[in-house]
């Protein structure tokens, strides 16, 4: 055997492997404590935070909005704040494919959130990074579609 030979078995492995990995993942169901809630306190316990569709059900595919309800830890509305939106799919190890953005501020402590798209379904994390007087801090929903 000449090395072009064995370089292209070896090859063929490789290719062979990181489609198996990759099938595994994409087959991979979420873990069974996931914590699937849409209300809870930041990272650092700096802000309660919620999210929630503005239309229900959830739905793979289209574009929708989100809102989310920020509040000091005793139920103050939080104004002003900056937020970043990301997230993925853990178990694929990739991005939302889609740029969410918070665009507008809605009163109440309650912020929208256009731009959101899942495009399959499974395990996805919705990640908030949060700037206000408070100070910094962030948060991480889970969702399973």
């Amino acid at each position: 055997m000449n090395r072009r030979s064995v370089a292209f078995i070896l090859l063929a492995i490789a290719i062979a492997l990181a489609v198996g990995v990759i099938g595994y993942g994409m087959m991979m169901t979420p873990p069974d404590d996931l914590d699937l809630s849409r209300s809870k306190a930041s990272a650092k316990g700096l802000y309660a935070v919620a999210v929630a569709p503005e239309k229900e059900p959830l739905e793979q595919g289209p574009l929708h909005n989100w809102v989310l309800t920020l509040k000091t830890p005793d139920g103050a509305p939080v104004e002003g704040a900056t937020i970043a939106v990301g997230g993925g799919m853990p178990q694929h190890g990739h991005g939302l494919p889609t740029q969410p953005q918070a665009t507008a501020y809605l009163g109440e402590g309650r912020y929208r959130i256009e731009g959101v798209r899942f495009n399959m379904s499974g395990w996805w994390e919705f990640k908030f990074d949060i700037k206000a007087a408070a100070g910094d801090d962030s948060v991480v929903f889970n969702l399973t579609l």
